[in-house]
């Protein structure tokens, strides 16, 4: 089995030896910002528009980066290397530092930088050939005016207690609205419906994530000449859909085939997730 690549401020380090201080105030409170990003073809996947998101959301929680993004884009495609396999998965994390016990961000001097290279899948192979079935959860999403859905922060806690209900519910996701009952996002992907040939998924501003993947799909979508609209949709949008399906660096792109027990088209995945998903794996090939 090959062993992680890890890289933690500057230095190299193994599985054993990578270690933070107790201290630091990723690990009290949370406070910092990560990405996961894919590699295809011994290539880092739209690392780019990544390192934006990251850089982005250092501005909103006002991180001080240590690293340019140049730099920080160098030291990655170094841990690939090191890494030496065609296809793994990338896990960038960026703590407010080590401070003194209590809140204030201002206490610590420094933030800490993590690269993390593995292996990773979130799904049986079979299962991108047969759909899966999820549930609403009971659990909401942050609303805005608490915290911004386009900051990929570590605070994922409501995250994963919807998770935590879907596998109770013998799931392996769960959709999670807004505080409004608007669609927002799964636990960890965004989520796309395709009504009359057309697709939908929520924007930014009704608690969904910006995500990489979801970006690339519709580039594909406006490639192969599918409308789509980013847009406000009820549960009800979701239930009569002829095809729902979730995206993420880690899932790719999973279909939905029954939602809180309601069966989605025919139960199987739709013609234009299938054209989608092949258009997307021809980008992974290509970019």
């Amino acid at each position: 089995m090959t062993q992680p690549v890890i890289w933690l401020d500057g230095a190299w380090k193994t599985k054993e030896t990578a270690t933070i201080s107790v201290y630091d105030h990723g690990l009290l409170y949370g406070d910092g910002i990560f990405e996961g990003l894919r590699i295809y073809a011994g290539r880092v996947f739209r690392l780019e528009d990544h390192l934006k998101r990251l850089y982005n959301s250092a501005q909103y929680l006002r991180i001080a980066m240590p690293l340019k993004s140049e730099e920080l884009a160098d030291w990655v495609q170094q841990a690939v290397a090191r890494w030496g396999q065609q296809t793994g998965y990338i896990r960038l994390l960026v703590t407010r530092g080590v401070g003194a016990l209590g809140l204030d961000p201002q206490k610590c001097e420094k933030p800490a930088v993590i690269i993390i290279v593995d292996e990773i899948q979130l799904y049986p192979p079979e299962m991108y050939q047969t759909g899966i079935p999820i549930i609403t959860a009971s659990v909401r999403r942050t609303p805005r005016s608490s915290s911004e859905a386009r900051v990929k922060s570590l605070n994922y806690l409501n995250n994963i207690l919807a998770k935590m209900e879907a596998r109770e519910a013998g799931c392996l996701e769960a959709l999670m609205l807004n505080t409004e009952g608007l669609v927002a996002e799964c636990t960890a992907d965004n989520i796309f419906l395709v009504h009359q040939n057309k697709l939908f998924t929520p924007a930014a501003v009704h608690g969904a994530l910006e995500g990489i993947t979801r970006k690339v799909v519709l580039e594909c979508a406006e490639a192969l000449a599918i409308p789509y609209e980013e847009a406000a949709l009820a549960p009800y949008d979701v239930y009569t859909a002829e095809e729902v399906f979730m995206t993420g660096s880690g899932a790719e792109i999973m279909p939905i085939t029954k939602v809180d027990g309601r069966t989605i088209g025919n139960g199987k995945p739709g013609p234009v997730t299938e054209q989608l998903k092949a258009a997307f794996h021809e980008v992974t090939i290509q970019d």
